[in-house]
C-alpha cells in the first residue's frame, strides 16, 4: 500500500554543494514590497523563495523527489473563518520550484483529526467553492490589481481564471495550458501543479511576483490563507499578497504558439432537411512580444466545443445576459473590462455581439488581437472580420481598443473605443472613459471603491440622447457591505457591440448589508440585507422599483442556509407585455409585493441543493414560482444535477402554467476525460434539447471534443425532430 503524501525528514539534505536546510518551514518576513510593489505598508509582507528546478520531476502528486528538499516552504496558513487570525485546524504546506521554462507548486494538505475530505468532481472548471481545494494567486506584474488564479481539489479537478474588478472577483472563463496531479491518503492529500511560463504574461525583469494561497476545508467550512488573512478581503486582492522571490530569468523561446483545429460533423439543421455534412478547419496563433505582450490571430473561430446556454424563464421585459465562452475572446478579457462594477445594466463592449446575431451563428473568418501590460499601462486591441450569412447579414469588420493606466496604489483611469456593427449599419462607433479609485487600506484595513464613467455611441440610425454615464461608491467588507451607484442611459444609447437591456432611464441602486458572525446558536453568519433599485425616465417619472429585504438569512456552521425575503416592487408599462403565449399584461402602473422562502442544503453533502418558493401578487394577479436545484454525488466519477422550475400565474387577463426542467449527468473518468450530458425541456417552446459533450485532454496542449445536439419539438401532440448535429473537434497547440 502506498504511504501517500509525506514530507522529508529533518535530517535529509539537499543535493551536493547546497547548504543544509531544514525540511520544516522557513517563513521570511519583509517590511518592504520592493521598488515596484503596488503599495508600501508598515505591516510585514510574508515571502517565500522558489527553489531551483534543476532536474526532471515526475508530476504524480507526491513530493518525494530530492528537489523538494531544497525548497523553502510555507509551514501553514492562517485561519480566515471561522476564527479570523487563528491557527488553521488543518495544516497546509506549500513549496515552489522554478526553472527558466516552468514553475511547479507542491502542496501537502493535512487533515485535522475527524475532519474528512470533501471532494466529488474531477471535471475541469467546476466551482471550487463547493468542495475542498487549494488555490494559488499569482500577480505577475506586481501591480496589485491583476493576476492569475489556479486551484485544484483532492481528486484533481482544475480551475483557472483571471483576477477582475480590482481583485474583488475571478473570471473563470479563461483557460490556460497547465497540469496537476493529486494523491490522497486518509484525510490528507497532496498535489503537484506544473505551469509553463508560456501560459502567463508578466512584467520583464522581475525576480519576485505577488503570491497568495488559500485553502478551503468544506467539512468544517474552514478557510485559511497565507497573506491578507482577513474576512473582509479576498485572496484575489493582490495588493494584499505576499511575495514569491528568487525567480529565475525566464526563457520563452520564440514565444510562438500555433493551435490548428479540425471540426467535422453532420446533422439535420431543420425539420425534414437532408443530412448536411461539414468540415471546418480553424487556426489560432499567438506570438509573444516580449514577456508582457501577446498578439493573437484566429481564423474560422466557432462555438463548437462550448456548452449550450442554459434555458431560463424570463418574467421581465428585458433581454437575458449570457456570457462569452470562446477562447479567442477570453484571453486578456480582464483588460477590456470597463467601468466600476457596471454589472449587466450596461456593457459597452460585449464580444458575443461578434459572431452571433439573433441567435444565429455568424462565421468569424479572421480576428486579430493584441493585449498586454507595459509599465503601469494596460492595453488591448481587437479587429475581426465576419462572413456572409444568406438572408441575414453581409460580411462585417468590427473591433475595439482599450487602454487603462494604473494610478496611485490600486487605482486606474482608462478609455475604450469600438467600431463596426454586426448588422452592417453605418457610422457605428462607441467611446468611453472610466476612472476607479480603490484602496484596501481605508480606515486601516477596509476596502473602498469610488468610480465614475461615461460613454457616447453613434450610428446612422440612432436618434435621441446617445450618451451614458454614472458613478459608484462601494464599501465591500465582511461585516458591513454598503454600495450606492447611479447610471443615466440616453434614449438613443444603443452601442452596436455592447449589451444594454434598457435605454432612456436613470438607474439608482443602494445596498445596505449587515453581516455579523455571532459564533453561537450554530450560526456561522447572519445576513441582514436591504437592496433598493429605482429606475426612472430621464424626466424623473418612475418606471420600475424594487426593494429586496432579507430579515432572515442565516448560514449555519454545517453550511446549510435558510432565507426569507420581502420584495415590494412596481412596474410602469408603456406597451403591452406578454408573460406567456396567451397572457398579455396591458399598459399601466402596477405595484405589488412578492415573497421568497429558500432553504439550501450544504454542498459538502452527497445530496445537496436549494429549494425556493417565490409567491405573492403579480401585475394585479398572483404568481407562484417553485424552483429546485439539486446535486446527487455518489462518487467523483458520476454526478447528477437537476434544475426545475414550475410557474403558476393567475392574472386578470388570463392564467398560465409553465415548466422548465434541466438534467445534467457528469461522467468523470479522470481529470482529463469527462462526459457531460445536458437535457432541457420547457413548456413555452414545447421542445426538448440535449447537449452531450465529451472532452478529452490527451495532452496539456491538446484536446478532443465530441458534441452531439438533439432537439425535439411537440406539435399537435406529436414529437418531431427539430434538428440534430454530431460534431468532433480536435485541437493541438504547438509551442516554439
Amino acid at each position: 500500500m502506498d504511504s501517500g503524501p509525506r514530507l522529508t525528514p529533518r535530517a535529509d539534505r539537499c543535493s551536493p554543494g547546497a547548504p543544509l536546510r531544514l525540511a520544516g518551514i522557513l517563513l521570511v518576513f519583509s517590511t518592504s514590497g520592493g521598488p515596484v510593489r503596488a503599495q508600501q505598508t508598515a505591516a510585514p509582507v510574508p515571502s517565500l523563495r522558489a527553489g531551483r528546478l534543476s532536474g526532471p520531476l515526475k508530476l504524480d502528486g507526491r513530493l518525494d523527489e530530492a528537489l523538494w528538499r531544497c525548497a523553502d516552504s510555507i509551514a501553514s496558513l492562517t485561519q480566515v473563518t471561522p476564527v479570523e487570525g487563528g491557527p488553521a485546524a488543518s495544516r497546509t504546506v506549500i513549496k515552489v520550484l522554478a526553472n527558466d521554462r516552468e514553475m511547479v507548486f507542491g502542496i501537502v494538505a493535512y487533515g485535522a483529526p475527524g475532519i474528512p475530505i470533501t471532494s466529488f468532481t474531477k471535471a475541469r472548471d467546476t466551482d471550487p467553492g463547493d468542495e475542498d481545494y487549494v488555490g494559488l494567486v499569482l500577480d505577475t506584474f506586481r501591480d496589485g490589481r491583476s493576476g492569475y488564479v489556479f486551484s485544484v481539489n483532492p481528486t484533481g479537478a482544475r480551475m483557472d481564471g483571471l483576477v477582475v474588478r480590482q481583485g474583488e472577483g475571478t473570471d473563470a472563463s479563461w483557460d490556460a495550458i497547465w497540469e496537476a496531479r493529486t494523491v490522497r491518503d486518509g484525510n490528507t492529500w497532496s498535489a503537484e501543479i506544473r505551469i509553463p511560463i508560456r501560459s502567463l504574461i508578466f512584467r520583464p525583469g522581475l525576480t519576485s511576483w505577488g503570491f497568495n494561497v488559500q485553502r478551503q476545508v468544506k467539512a468544517n467550512l474552514e478557510l485559511s490563507r497565507w497573506a491578507g488573512a482577513e474576512q473582509q478581503s479576498q485572496p484575489t486582492q493582490t495588493s494584499r499578497a505576499g511575495l514569491l522571490e528568487g525567480l529565475p530569468a525566464f526563457e520563452l523561446g520564440m514565444g510562438l504558439s500555433a493551435r490548428p483545429s479540425l471540426e467535422v460533423g453532420a446533422g439535420h439543421p431543420t425539420p425534414g432537411a437532408d443530412l448536411d455534412g461539414t468540415i471546418h478547419p480553424s487556426l489560432d496563433i499567438t506570438q509573444r512580444i516580449g514577456t508582457n505582450v501577446l498578439g493573437s490571430l484566429t481564423a474560422n473561430t466557432d462555438f463548437a466545443e462550448t456548452e449550450v446556454d442554459t434555458r431560463r424563464t424570463n418574467f421581465t421585459r428585458f433581454p437575458l445576459f449570457f456570457p462569452e465562452k470562446r477562447s479567442f475572446f477570453l484571453e486578456g478579457k480582464d483588460i477590456f473590462d470597463f467601468g466600476p462594477n457596471l454589472g449587466e445594466d450596461l456593457i459597452p463592449f460585449f464580444t458575443r455581439r461578434i459572431g452571433l446575431l439573433s441567435g444565429t451563428s455568424v462565421p468569424l473568418r479572421v480576428g486579430t488581437k493584441l493585449n498586454g501590460r507595459s509599465g503601469q499601462s494596460n492595453f488591448g486591441a481587437l479587429i475581426t472580420r465576419t462572413g456572409d450569412v444568406d438572408g441575414l447579414v453581409h460580411a462585417q469588420t468590427m473591433g475595439a481598443l482599450r487602454v487603462r493606466q494604473n494610478v496611485f496604489h490600486e487605482s486606474s483611469v482608462g478609455a475604450i473605443a469600438t467600431f463596426g456593427d454586426p448588422q452592417g449599419r453605418g457610422g457605428a462607433w462607441t467611446g468611453g472613459l472610466d476612472a476607479i479609485y480603490h484602496t484596501s487600506r481605508f480606515r486601516g484595513d477596509k476596502n473602498l471603491t469610488v468610480g465614475a464613467w461615461g460613454t457616447v455611441t453613434r450610428r446612422d440610425d440612432l436618434v435621441g440622447g446617445r450618451t451614458a454615464f454614472g458613478a459608484l461608491i462601494d464599501y465591500p467588507n465582511d461585516v458591513w457591505d454598503i454600495a450606492f451607484s447611479t447610471k443615466r442611459i440616453g434614449e438613443g444609447y444603443d452601442p452596436s457591440l455592447g449589451f444594454v437591456p434598457r435605454q432612456g432611464v436613470q438607474l439608482f441602486h443602494l445596498g445596505l448589508n449587515y453581516q455579523p458572525r455571532p459564533h453561537r446558536w450554530n450560526i456561522r453568519q447572519m445576513f441582514f440585507e436591504q437592496d433598493y433599485v429605482l429606475a426612472t425616465s430621464l424626466t424623473g417619472q418612475w418606471q420600475s422599483y424594487q426593494a429586496f429585504l432579507a430579515p432572515l438569512n442565516w448560514r449555519f456552521e454545517g453550511g446549510d442556509r435558510i432565507e426569507a425575503n420581502v420584495i415590494p416592487q412596481g412596474e410602469r408599462l408603456d406597451a403591452p407585455f406578454a408573460v406567456a403565449d396567451t397572457v398579455v399584461i396591458p399598459p399601466g402602473a402596477y405595484q405589488f409585493v412578492r415573497y421568497r422562502l429558500e432553504a439550501e442544503f450544504a454542498a459538502r453533502r452527497t445530496v445537496a441543493g436549494t429549494a425556493t418558493w417565490r409567491f405573492g401578487r403579480f401585475y394585479g394577479g398572483r404568481l407562484d414560482q417553485l424552483q429546485l436545484e439539486g446535486d446527487w454525488k455518489p462518487s467523483s466519477s458520476f454526478i447528477l444535477q437537476f434544475t426545475g422550475e414550475h410557474n403558476i400565474g393567475r392574472l386578470p387577463t388570463g392564467d398560465f402554467v409553465t415548466t422548465l426542467i434541466g438534467v445534467r449527468a457528469l461522467l468523470n473518468f479522470s481529470p482529463d476525460l469527462n462526459v457531460s450530458s445536458f437535457v432541457q425541456y420547457d413548456t413555452d417552446s414545447k421542445s426538448v434539447g440535449t447537449n452531450t459533450r465529451l472532452r478529452w485532454s490527451f495532452r496539456p496542449e491538446g484536446d478532443l471534443f465530441v458534441v452531439y445536439n438533439h432537439n425535439l419539438q411537440e406539435l399537435a401532440d406529436r414529437w418531431r425532430l427539430e434538428s440534430n448535429q454530431l460534431l468532433a473537434k480536435v485541437q493541438y497547440a504547438f509551442r516554439y
